[in-house]
């Protein structure tokens, strides 16, 4: 457990661990009414309601469907600068596992992804920096909805969240299981990958199983096209980069069918990378290799490529500056600069192609041994005071007064 006596802890550390217990409070029901991506109702009047009671400026709700911003003006403002801070609020679509008193009061749905804690963090944020406002400008607190595979960062941009408030640079954090609690990870590029979503239709000839020879068969195609595809990564990406091609789903037939060979099969896959060129060649080439795979077996295939989330990728200079923040609060020894990157995707890859910026994480340990969206996960309590610390540490050290 993190301690507040713990001498590397700063002052707006010693202030926000005197509100975990309402912290801890105000997260646990986020986690018991989860709401999947713009559906984020209940949460987003939570929210501005919130904020409103911590004495934020402005409270503006409904950008971006349900998204929530809020504006804390320092003690001068001439300086004109602004940061953003901002906190993913939505849940996934899986029945929770847990029995603590705290657990999903919605039947398929849950808090899978610690963003309930987010959130909280970042209202923890608001109220210090409202009481405090030792900086000089203006802090943007953005509560995202729809980062679950919705684009809810880029609903925002398109309803104009950058231009209402045009940010100098944004910043977001995101629990890590692996890392213990107290550690802050990051570093100064590639933090998370592309999100590709491919489909694959095949079409054959359909007839019996006893006489295949009448028939072109589809599962048969399905079968070559995924082994084949698994040498767009060996055989075409440079050992130095990073990539994955992964088919995750079939569908071809009916099970109780055992002797029909179907008409058609198809195959669903994402695809992983960091470099644009990388994610251009895998495109081009499994479009190549699903249509010539078909042919050879007198079939046809079609490729759908839809392009998700782009890479998240911190700009060098608000990484080092991050990194240096989170020093200020942890030590140096707790701040890992060079973390590897995921091949996992978010979607704040969009807020930092419109602004410069960083991603991190910070550390709240194996909580229950689950990872992200298992089932059993929770968001460690343990590091709320931190996390919002740490957010407010970045808005007055990047608007000093």
């Amino acid at each position: 457990m993190l301690q507040a006596t713990d001498p590397k802890r700063s002052g707006v550390y010693q202030r926000l661990a005197g509100w975990h217990g309402e912290l801890t409070a105000f997260r646990r029901d986020l986690h018991a009414h989860p709401e999947l991506g713009f559906e984020e109702v209940r949460t987003a009047g939570r929210i501005a309601e919130a904020l409103k009671l911590c004495g934020v400026d402005e409270v503006h709700t409904g950008i971006g469907k349900t998204g929530v911003v809020g504006v804390i003006r320092g003690a001068k403002s001439g300086s004109g600068r602004m940061t953003g801070l901002r906190a993913d609020m939505d849940a996934l679509p899986m029945r929770e596992e847990n029995d603590f008193s705290w657990r999903s009061s919605t039947q398929g749905l849950m808090h899978g992804c610690g963003h309930d804690g987010h959130t909280a963090m970042l209202v923890g944020t608001a109220r210090y920096l409202a009481q405090s406002r030792q900086f000089d400008g203006a802090a943007v607190l953005i509560f995202q909805p729809g980062e679950e595979g919705y684009a809810g960062a880029k609903a925002m941009i398109d309803d104009g969240l950058f231009d209402r408030f045009p940010v100098d640079a944004v910043y977001a954090m995101h629990n890590w299981p692996s890392l213990p609690p107290g550690v802050i990870g990051l570093n100064s590029g590639a933090m998370m990958a592309a999100a590709d979503r491919f489909e694959i239709t095949i079409h054959g000839r359909g007839g019996h199983g006893a006489h295949p020879y009448m028939t072109i068969d589809p599962v048969l195609v399905a079968g070559h096209i995924i082994t084949a595809a698994q040498s767009l990564v060996a055989r075409n990406v440079n050992p130095l980069d990073s990539a994955v091609v992964s088919l995750c789903a079939m569908q071809a037939g009916d099970l109780g069918a055992f002797s029909v060979i179907p008409r058609q099969a198809q195959l669903i896959g994402t695809a992983r990378s960091f470099k644009r060129e990388v994610q251009q060649m895998i495109e081009e080439r499994l479009g190549r290799m699903v249509e010539s795979v078909a042919l050879g077996f007198g079939a046809t295939a079609r490729l759908d490529y839809h392009r998700m989330y782009p890479a998240t990728i911190n700009t060098p200079q608000e990484a080092r500056f991050a990194g240096d923040v989170a020093a200020s609060l942890v030590g140096e020894d707790k701040v890992v600069r060079d973390l590897p990157p995921s091949m996992g995707a978010e979607d704040f890859s969009f807020m930092l192609q419109s602004r410069p910026g960083a991603y991190l994480r910070i550390g709240q340990g194996g909580e229950g041994g689950c990872f992200l969206h298992s089932t059993r996960y929770d968001f460690n309590d343990d590091i709320l005071p931190l996390g919002a610390a740490f957010m407010a540490s970045l808005a007055e050290q990047a608007m000093p007064l």
